[in-house]
């Protein structure tokens, strides 16, 4: 199932370039590209969110159930795009925790970068297992980055992979970029100084999944840290893949 849910137009624009972010879960973008996000919003672009999977399985708690948690993660993601300025969210409520790179996800993703075009499409780095020896990849993350990556090139821009799309009336379209997050080999930075409340704020909106003072302890902590390196007070950091 497809879901849209959308604070502004819902068709793509000519004259508004489109910046498109796919992630496995509801609040995966706030915890890494929020800033980046709330960033192009200012600058004029039309940013879209996809989310993979419909985050019912975010809860530990014993009275909690899948039924029940999905519509609270969606309306969180709402609340956190309405936040930073994406005018749309598109929800493909894939089953939460076992999400598969497979035909039917890039098949997904493909019919959506034909359909609104974006010039950048933010995604999580496929490759990255764990991170140090602090935290391992959630698996729904890897799939979700390898099913964009895959949607983006070569599916998207090839004519007669998925024709069904041209039954759509869906044409190829080429992505210029692809900015990984979580990438373990980053090669560009953007500088989220001017952005870092809003993102917090988005983050505070996931109130089933984040502690309030968490959120604003943590992302200050951690887009502090990436700053620093730049000569910046906060950054988010990325592998930038340049398609030629």
């Amino acid at each position: 199932m497809v879901t849209e849910n959308i604070a502004g137009s819902l068709e793509p624009t000519s004259i508004v370039a489109t910046r498109m972010v796919i992630t496995a879960h509801p609040d995966d973008a706030e915890f890494t590209v929020a800033g980046t996000v709330a960033r192009w919003v200012r600058e004029g672009y039309s940013v879209i969110y996809v989310i993979c999977t419909d985050g019912s399985r975010g809860s530990n708690e014993p009275h909690m159930t899948p039924e029940r948690m999905a519509p609270i993660r969606h309306a969180e993601q709402l609340e956190a795009a309405r936040i930073l300025g994406v005018q749309t969210v598109v929800f493909l409520d894939h089953e939460d925790g076992t999400l598969q790179p497979t035909l039917e996800l890039r098949r997904d993703l493909t019919r959506l970068v034909r359909r609104y075009k974006p010039d950048i499409v933010i995604c999580s780095d496929p490759t990255r297992y764990f991170h140090r020896d602090m935290y391992v990849n959630h698996p729904d993350h890897r799939a979700a980055g390898e099913a964009a990556l895959y949607a983006v090139f070569p599916s998207a821009v090839t004519r007669f992979i998925f024709p069904e799309l041209l039954a759509e009336g869906l044409e190829p379209h080429k992505v210029g970029e692809i900015y990984l997050y979580g990438s373990p080999e980053p090669n560009t930075w953007v500088d989220i100084t001017d952005t870092i409340d809003l993102k917090i704020a988005a983050l505070k909106a996931h109130r089933s999944q984040v502690d309030p003072e968490y959120a604003d302890i943590r992302i200050r902590e951690w887009n502090g840290l990436v700053g620093r390196q730049y000569g910046v007070p906060y950054a988010e950091e990325f592998r930038r893949i340049i398609l030629r």
